[in-house]
């Protein structure tokens, strides 16, 4: 007898969770629901969707408050991993940026020099006038009696046309000195930030990933690029296979006329690229790079938009911002 009640014990239970209502298992939805911020009705058929809203309907009047959604912003994006590239998605201008760095004062025909710590992968040096001529030297100094990164700069104003350029800095005992080259009259303001951020993608990566067209330029040869008004800003990157590199990256505005000359010299053009972003207000505006090495050194150049008017774009110009290589 007592074999005989436990056989109908156990076939009673699962006509008694037949009958079960699922309403308990919805409201357990409802309540990850609420606190990740997200919902899991996507992921359910059609008669779990219809319960897990009346649920939903339920706990929300009983607390008094709407059922929060997701919102996207800054850190949201971050923690999802977005490609370090979108950190170059959004230009700024150089007056902007001194806006936000910390501006030394060089006096004429005096030196500065900056040093920082070995995790810095990269530096960016802003320099201008207030309106003057800027005639500098920046270098890139590692160890003692070592430079292997040297720039001679010559601007006509630097404060309508200030200079912007990306140090690569790997390795250790790296330093930044800027020495002004011009007359007691002329002083110079200078700033530099600093990138620490190991993951993070060189500008030189970034232009070779978004496809653009680089050229070479064997030694000793010229190439200019002219474009349209609507560009208001170029950004350059030099760099090589390994060898050195020596080259002068000239702003014109109409026939022999000077407005920036930068004259660079790199120990390895593949580890430490030149990168420069040039302002190019006003209209007639040529680019022109020349190789100053000899044959055997030849460099690979790529000019692309920095920042674009876009009021100012002409339908007709064809590649963006009317630039064509000569």
């Amino acid at each position: 007898m007592k074999f005989a009640a436990t056989i109908l014990a156990l076939c009673a239970l699962p006509t008694a969770n037949a009958f079960m209502s699922q309403q308990p298992r919805a409201f357990a939805n409802t309540l990850k629901a609420s606190d990740k911020n997200y919902s899991y009705l996507g992921n359910l058929n059609d008669d779990d969707k219809s319960t897990s809203v009346s649920a939903t309907t339920k706990a929300t009047k009983s607390i008094n408050s709407p059922v929060s959604t997701p919102s996207v912003n800054g850190s949201a994006i971050r923690e999802q991993g977005v490609s370090p590239l979108a950190k170059y998605e959004a230009p700024k201008t150089t007056k902007e940026i001194f806006e936000e760095v910390t501006p030394v004062t060089v006096q004429g025909g005096s030196l500065r020099t900056c040093s920082f710590n070995e995790d810095v992968e990269r530096v960016s040096v802003y320099l201008k006038t207030e309106g003057r001529p800027l005639n500098a030297n920046v270098e890139l100094w590692q160890g003692p009696d070592n430079s292997p990164q040297k720039m001679t700069v010559y601007l006509e104003d630097g404060s309508l046309r200030p200079f912007r350029c990306v140090v690569e800095s790997p390795g250790s005992s790296n330093a930044i000195a800027i020495r002004n080259t011009a007359e007691m009259e002329f002083p110079l303001i200078a700033g530099l930030d600093v990138d620490t951020e190991r993951e993070s993608v060189s500008p030189a990566t970034v232009l070779h990933q978004n496809g653009s067209s680089f050229r070479t330029v064997q030694g000793g040869a010229v190439y200019t690029t002219p474009f349209s008004p609507a560009v208001k800003s170029v950004q350059v990157v030099l760099k090589t296979d390994g060898r050195p590199l020596n080259a002068r990256v000239e702003l014109l505005q109409g026939p022999n006329n000077n407005k920036q000359v930068m004259e660079v010299y790199t120990e390895d053009g593949s580890a430490r690229p030149f990168f420069l972003i040039i302002d190019t207000p006003g209209t007639g505006n040529v680019v022109r790079i020349v190789n100053t090495a000899t044959v055997e050194f030849p460099l690979t150049a790529a000019v692309e938009p920095y920042i674009i008017d876009d009021a100012m774009i002409d339908d007709g110009s064809g590649a963006a911002g009317g630039m064509v290589w000569s």
